[in-house]
């Protein structure tokens, strides 16, 4: 009984010690926590250098500590959903159910390339429920997302709980995903890379996920992604205690801001 204990634990152990051996590796940035001072703002950034395998960023603790994931979730959603055969690609119109919805531009049908752009809530509820419960925890514990725990209502998990992620995990995350190196199709993790394309220079290219939940208080803003800068990938995450939409553009402004400071823009 005690070795089949220890045989069942053993991965998560491992996936523990492996964690806690990229957290070690940590650059506090007293550059980028001056930012959020200056925007009088409590949250994190956190930015991995993939090719010299180093976190960068501010507020380590806040980066380890998970939270609900709100429409980053999309990018994994996305993903999963055109690896199921939820849509046959990103390009497949889904309908948005009909009535009135928090924003007006989300009442309408559309793709998944279209949708993520604007963060259509219910465009990606239905593909969660397309996938259905069963195969999105599948899907979940295969990539290790987060706490990796979706509960029993299927289109709601992300933006209410209990599905948890840390900043440190979104950037492991999405570095994967950039590389090809999730265990899902090629073309399938192309096809989202692709879709999350938000600006582009002669430089580099940025993709990159905006994210609001409500269900706690305070609520939290996201702003995950990363940068290819001539084939070098720098993954980053910011998280902050978000309450009033005027906050909102503070996501993307601080991100911004945190990159260049970081010399990766």
């Amino acid at each position: 009984m005690m070795l089949r204990f220890k045989l069942k634990f053993l991965p998560l152990c491992l996936l523990f010690l492996c964690y806690q051996a990229h957290a070690t590796d940590w650059v506090e940035n007293n550059e980028i926590g001056e930012l959020f001072k200056e925007a009088d703002v409590t949250g994190t950034f956190v930015l991995y250098d993939v090719s010299a395998d180093q976190f960068t960023g501010f507020n380590r603790e806040r980066a380890e500590t998970r939270y609900i994931p709100a429409s980053t979730y999309k990018i994994a959603n996305s993903l999963i959903g055109i690896s199921v055969g939820a849509v046959k690609d990103v390009d497949e119109i889904l309908p948005y159910g009909g009535g009135e919805q928090f924003i007006k531009a989300w009442e309408k049908d559309m793709s998944l390339r279209d949708a993520i752009k604007i963060s259509n809530v219910p465009i990606f509820q239905e593909l969660a429920r397309r996938i259905g419960l069963a195969r999105m925890q599948e899907n979940i514990s295969r990539l290790e997302y987060g706490n990796q725990n979706i509960g029993q209502v299927v289109d709601r998990f992300w933006l209410d709980g209990p599905l948890e992620i840390s900043a440190i995990e979104q950037v492991l995350f999405v570095s994967k995903l950039t590389q090809n190196k999730l265990n899902y199709p090629i073309n399938n993790q192309k096809a989202v890379v692709e879709i999350l394309e938000i600006e582009k220079s002669d430089e580099w290219s940025l993709h990159a996920k905006t994210g609001w939940q409500t269900a706690t208080d305070p609520g939290i803003g996201w702003w995950v992604g990363w940068v290819n800068r001539g084939g070098n990938i720098y993954a980053f995450a910011l998280n902050l205690d978000m309450d009033e939409i005027v906050d909102a553009p503070k996501r993307i402004e601080l991100g911004k801001a945190a990159l260049k400071a970081l010399k990766v823009l």
